[in-house]
Order: structure tokens, then sequence, then C-alpha cells
């Protein structure tokens, strides 16, 4: 069996150097004992050491105990790799306590536990997913399974860990820091705000970046944490968990049908717990219809549309960009239906009006480039090549009724709505128009630059809401 043995030497070296990492999360217990401004003046002066830390004896003694002959670059390499890893993760402290006292200016507030929460799942968290991943790294060289270089069978289980490490780490944090502080926040907000954050951090790690995660994953969670700390809704955390165990166990199943990568299954994972818990679970079985359909469909002739240069990129696997430019609007309607239950029948056709869309686009893309006649283009109805942006088929149209349809009769089938035609006809004509937006938007802005495909799916999608909701309150 061969072992490369500077890949082990190496990992041995991080598992030391994410004891240090981890150590670094301790001082969020400090967080209540000193004022914002303090803190803020902390974390400046542990920049200011890092910057000019460098071959400090003590410190690359106990990271390298006993290098392998040669091996002198690659340790002084790994001591300024996890150098500049240390400053960027109190740069990002730095960040969040500026803001934080920015805001004590004005009427708003980024409260110390989302902050502690933040660095305590790109602390703790991310330390306990590193172990995690290079020992099952370490497991498949010696099995001979993979390169040096990895693959991302490897990934799944580090950013699962990541999450539930992160969860009860983020948790811990903030009830230290508002039992200090006296605040009164509750427990469920609490625990809320960690699920959030950390999904988005194991969302923001498994997303392949230039920006180090040490950046990325603290900044990215403290925000959305902050975001929903403002929205001061809560469930408890039995409900909490099992929209998180439904949602990630869906999303690992397209992740191991390669419908989704990392990304995506993180992503939907995000979606669904907050549609979950701000509206439903019919809400997400709605998206998940479009996911379903969507993950069939890119595979339909697929050889055939990859001849042709039009296939979905990674063999029809779905990313992140995919979920939320198609699913943003959802998002944002699910959360106004939480917040806003006085408007509730209209959010809901205004919902079923985005998932239609989203739905629609997805089958005339799909379905419609595999047609045998010859496309024209919507905004001269003259004849085009297949795979314009604009260009449209009398089988995409088709194909964009039919998906529009599948999600207006949805709610039919589980007995949801009382009027089932006049929820078929708003939600259908919701998802036709709003594809045909789409069409629109890809023959001129797109085809311009000025939108990517990810943006036209974006904008079409809550036009598709909109186009439902004007429809509600002229028909209803």
């Amino acid at each position: 069996m061969h072992i490369i043995p500077e890949s082990l030497e190496k990992m041995e070296h991080e598992y030391r150097r994410q004891m240090i990492h981890a150590a670094f999360g301790l001082l969020i217990f400090a967080f209540p004992f000193f004022s914002t401004l303090t803190l803020l003046m902390i974390s400046l002066l542990l920049m200011i050491i890092l910057g000019n830390f460098r071959d400090y004896p003590p410190i690359e003694k106990y990271l390298y105990k006993k290098p392998f002959p040669g091996s002198r670059q690659m340790l002084t390499d790994d001591i300024n790799d996890g150098i500049k890893s240390a400053q960027n993760l109190t740069l990002s402290l730095f960040i969040l306590l500026l803001i934080s006292l920015l805001l004590e200016l004005t009427s708003f507030s980024l409260p110390l536990y989302v902050i502690g929460g933040a660095m305590a799942i790109s602390t703790f968290g991310s330390s306990a997913a590193t172990f995690i991943r290079h020992r099952k790294k370490l497991q498949m060289i010696r099995n001979e399974n993979i390169n040096e270089t990895g693959s991302e069978h490897y990934l799944l289980p580090s950013s699962i860990v990541m999450l539930g490490v992160g969860i009860i780490a983020a948790y811990i944090a903030g009830l230290w820091i508002v039992s200090w502080e006296g605040s009164g926040v509750s427990r469920n907000l609490i625990f809320f705000v960690a699920v959030i954050g950390s999904i988005t951090a194991a969302l923001f790690e498994s997303i392949p970046s230039k920006v180090d995660d040490n950046l990325s994953v603290p900044l990215g969670s403290g925000m959305v944490m902050w975001m929903f700390h403002s929205f001061g809704f809560s469930v408890p955390p039995s409900q909490m968990f099992i929209a998180l165990i439904f949602s990630l166990v869906l999303g690992y199943l397209a992740y191991r049908t390669k419908i989704a990568d990392l990304s995506a299954l993180f992503s939907a994972a995000l979606l669904g717990v907050l549609i979950i818990v701000f509206s439903e679970i019919f809400w997400f079985i709605l998206l998940l219809t479009f996911f379903i359909l969507g993950g069939i469909f890119t595979k339909y002739k697929y050889k055939y549309k990859e001849s042709i240069g039009l296939a979905q990129s990674k063999g029809g696997v779905r990313s992140y960009e995919n979920v939320f430019s198609n699913s943003t609007a959802a998002l944002v309607l699910a959360i106004l239906y939480g917040i806003y239950p006085q408007y509730a029948e209209l959010i809901i056709f205004a919902y079923l009006g985005t998932v239609a869309t989203a739905t629609g686009d997805t089958l005339a893309s799909e379905i419609g480039t595999t047609a045998h006649s010859q496309p024209i283009m919507i905004t001269t109805l003259k004849p085009t090549q297949t795979g314009v942006d604009g260009a449209v088929t009398v089988l995409g149209e088709i194909a964009a009724l039919l998906g529009s349809m599948v999600i207006g009769i949805l709610p039919v089938l589980f007995c949801r709505v009382e009027d089932a035609s006049m929820v078929i006809l708003i939600t259908t004509a919701g998802g036709f128009l709003g594809t045909n937006v789409d069409s629109l938007l890809g023959a001129t802005l797109q085809k311009r630059g000025m939108l990517s495909n990810s943006g036209v799916n974006f904008v079409a999608t809550f036009a598709g809401a909109l186009i439902s909701g004007i429809l509600y309150l002229l028909l209803v």
C-alpha cells in the first residue's frame, strides 16, 4: 500500500493547528464582560500582533514536532497560511463589532450574542469539520481511493459535523452571553438563530471560493443571523429540529441522486427550514415539486441536448445558484406570510405564481430545446436558432403551461383550497406568463449582457408572483 508521507504529515500538522483555531473560540466567553468598544480594540490589537507574528518558536514547535526531511518550506508556508486564517477570523470579528458599535448610534442593533454565535460556528464548528474532513481524507489515501488533491466525497460528513457542532456551540455561546447581559432574548430565538447561522456557514463552506472561509463563514452567517434576529420570529426548538431534519434528508436524497451538489443541498436545507418555520410544510412540498420535476426533465434527452451544446452543465447537477435564483421569491413570500398573516391569501397566490414560473420555465427550457420545429424569437416572432436567449417553441410553451398547471393542481389534490378552478387558473396563468417574461428578459437584457441567466430567473420568478397576486386581486 502506497501512502503519501507528506500528505499524512501535513494532516497531522493541520490537526494541531485546528486546536489553536478552536481555542480562539474560547474568547467568546469573555464577551459579556467587556464593552463593544473594548472588544473592538482587542480584535484590532490581535490583528496587529498576528501581522507581526511569523516564526515564533513555541508555536512552531507545537505545530510541527516531527517534520519529515525536506519539509521546511512546506512548514513555513503552513505557518503563514495559519496566521493568515487567524487574521481573517479576527478581521471578521472586527467588522461585526464595528457594525454593532455604529448601529448603537441608530435605532437598530447587532446583538453581541449574534456575533458570539457566528464566531462559535466559525471556530468550534469549522475546527470539528476540519478534523473529520482530514480524517476521512486520510482513510481514503490509505485505501488509495483518492489522490492527494482529494474528492468531494469526504466533504459531506465534515459539513454535517460543522452544522451540528455549529448549532450546539452557537446556542451555548448565545445562552452564555444573554444570561450575563440580561437582555431577555428568548431561548427559542437563540436556537432559531443558531440553526440558521450554522446552515448558512455550512453553505458558505461548501461553495468553492478564493475567499478564505475564516472571512466568508463568520461574516455570512453573522449577517444572516442578524437579519432573522431582527424579525423577532421564533419557534420551539422541537419544531425547528423537525424542519431541519426533514429538509436535510430531502436535500441529501437530491444529492445522492445527483440532482444537486453539496452547495445545493445546504441551500435547499436553508430554504426548507425557513419556509416550513415561517409558513408550513406544504409550501416546501410545492417547491420540492419544482426541484423534482426540474431534476427529472434536466436529464430528459440529456445526451441529445449535450450533443447540440444546450445541456445543463455538470451532468445536470444543480448548484446553489440554481436554487437561489429560482427560489428566492418563494422564500421572501414565505417569510412575509409568517410576519403578515393578515395578507395570507394574497401571499399564498403570489407564492403559487412564483413556484409555477420556476417550474414552467425549467420545463420549457429542458423540453423545448428538444423540439424538432424551428423556434422563433419572442420579441420579433421571426425564426431563430435553438438555444438562443429569447427563443421559444410550441413544445416549450406547452411544457410551460402544463408545468405551471401541475403547481396549481397540487393545492387542490391536498385539499388546501375551496375554489379549485380559480386556484388552477390563477396559478397556471401566473406561471405561464412569468415563463414568457423570462423569455422576454432573455431576448433583451440577457442578450445585452445586463442580466445573467440566474438574474433572469430571479426577476422572472418575482414577476410570476406579481402576476398571480394581481390576478387574485382582480378575480377573487
